[in-house]
């Protein structure tokens, strides 16, 4: 695993998995490789009421009901639709579901105006073609079409972003649970094996861009994942993917509470000043996800590392707040200064700690901006 440059989540906790397995006597639908609960204990980790021999840690924080709605629903014969804000969690909750009932997460469409219905069907590789004509051995399945042949999750990301032509051919892949292949004469259809379904994930900001059919909506049990708002859980959500980021670039450093708690604050700040604009103008561009939070916490970490004196400071950090969410120039750079001057100013008078350094930092990186 220490080659991979990201491991996907089989392979990831493929020890707590096996060791999972081993102990699990539960029901197990169709070819699941863990029963229900299990895939619940294994993404929302276990609590001591469990009594298991060790622990097994929490990889994704929300709501208990959302996750048990979307095991249900995966036992059955229904798709599941992960809906929400960018950077809740979408992805990172199917690829955990796909682990632990299929063991395999890497069937995945990534939805784009460019994908084709082949990409979600299958294709043909044209040099077996010309050479010994159309049949199943040079046909090229879809990871879809693969799922369905092993009996296992497919997925499907940012489903609304492809077109209806796309969207119109997975209605049938739902319903029918099979696949039709016209070009050949014999063995042309693809049958689904019991335990095949499909996880797909869709950002709500997206709505108008490829809506949905009525038809399409049937096929599936929507799932909605709400943004973090409390605060406990969102610092839960930044530390475990920080220690994450350290691990795995063997980076020695600590995130001081004190800062962890400048970052969500004024995260907060921002969520609320977007809130209360009235107009898009006055919004920043950024979406304000928990998933930004811990893109602005990994930036100013690796500068601190490879350019500072590998001691996380709230300059740093300021530096990187101002960085990562200043995208328009001059609109988010005035968004951005006017925070700093209407909230930062204030509390760092008020509270003192880290935020004059902060002010001060932030200060210095839309002057560098601008």
């Amino acid at each position: 695993m220490s080659d991979l440059l990201r491991a996907p989540a089989e392979i990831k906790y493929a020890e707590e998995l096996d060791w999972l397995e081993s102990i699990d006597d539960g029901p197990k639908p169709f070819a699941w490789r863990l029963s229900p609960k299990m895939v619940r204990l294994f993404i929302l980790g276990s609590e001591r009421a469990d009594g298991l021999d060790r622990e097994v840690a929490q990889k994704w924080f929300g709501d208990r009901s959302f996750v048990e709605r979307a095991i249900v629903t995966l036992a059955s014969d229904r798709g599941l639709l992960l809906i929400g804000d960018p950077g809740t969690g979408k992805s990172w909750l199917a690829e955990l579901l796909a682990a632990a009932i299929s063991r395999n997460s890497t069937l995945v469409v990534q939805g784009t105006a460019g994908t084709t219905e082949d990409q979600i069907k299958y294709s043909w590789n044209v040099s077996m073609v010309i050479a010994k004509g159309q049949s199943r051995e040079s046909m090229i399945p879809s990871p879809i079409m693969t799922a369905m042949e092993t009996g296992a999750i497919g997925r499907f990301e940012e489903l609304t972003r492809s077109t209806s032509d796309v969207q119109d051919a997975l209605i049938s892949i739902l319903s029918e649970k099979y696949i039709s292949v016209p070009e050949l004469d014999d063995d042309n259809i693809v049958f689904a094996k019991p335990g095949f379904s499909v996880i797909a994930t869709a950002n709500s900001r997206d709505r108008g861009v490829n809506d949905l059919s009525s038809a399409l909506k049937r096929r599936f049990n929507f799932v909605r994942i709400p943004v973090v708002t409390n605060k406990k859980s969102e610092a839960e959500i930044v530390r475990f993917r920080t220690e994450e980021l350290l691990r795995r670039h063997q980076i020695e450093l600590d995130v001081p509470p004190t800062l962890l708690d400048v970052l969500l604050r004024s995260f907060a700040d921002l969520r609320d000043s977007a809130a209360a604009a009235g107009s898009d103008d006055e919004k920043l561009e950024s979406a304000l996800s928990t998933a930004e939070q811990i893109g602005v916490l990994e930036d100013a970490v690796l500068h601190s590392n490879f350019f500072g004196e590998r001691e996380l400071t709230a300059r740093t950090l300021a530096s990187s707040l101002v960085g990562s969410l200043a995208r328009r120039e001059p609109e988010d750079l005035a968004i951005l200064n006017k925070y700093l001057h209407g909230v930062v100013e204030p509390r760092s008078k008020e509270e003192g700690g880290s935020w004059p350094e902060f002010l001060e930092g932030g200060r210095d990186a839309i002057a560098t901006l601008s």
